[in-house]
């Protein structure tokens, strides 16, 4: 069983940084993919952000892409993401998830998830 706590939410203004952690259960930990996907008000969960078990290899959607930056530390069983230039549109509830069979890059992947935390951008 895994575990996935989000945390780092909250409102910012647009052009502002936020950093959100994902805090997972320690056992088999390093040997997932992590990723981050993100859901607003009547929308479908769309995939942000996705790493290797190793942390040698990312995939970004284009909407956040040169914006955004997941990073895992596995010693830590923690997985981040760094926001940059946060825009409007990207208010959402953003969450973390793991891929048992370590295929970053593809959403179908992820099987277990966090409760989500709220990140909204004003102007």
């Amino acid at each position: 069983q895994v575990q996935l706590v989000e945390s780092g939410g909250g409102l910012v203004q647009a052009g502002d940084s936020l950093r959100l952690s994902c805090a997972a259960s320690a056992r088999t930990f390093s040997s997932y993919a992590m990723g981050w996907f993100r859901q607003a008000p009547g929308k479908e969960r769309e995939f942000v952000a996705g790493i290797m078990w190793s942390g040698g290899h990312t995939a970004y959607a284009d909407s956040v892409k040169g914006r955004f930056a997941i990073s895992r530390d596995n010693a830590k069983n923690t997985v981040y993401l760094q926001m940059s230039r946060l825009k409007p549109e990207d208010t959402a509830v953003y969450y973390c998830a793991a891929a048992p069979n370590g295929d970053y890059s593809s959403p179908l992947a992820y099987y277990y998830w966090g409760q989500g935390t709220q990140v909204t951008v004003s102007l």
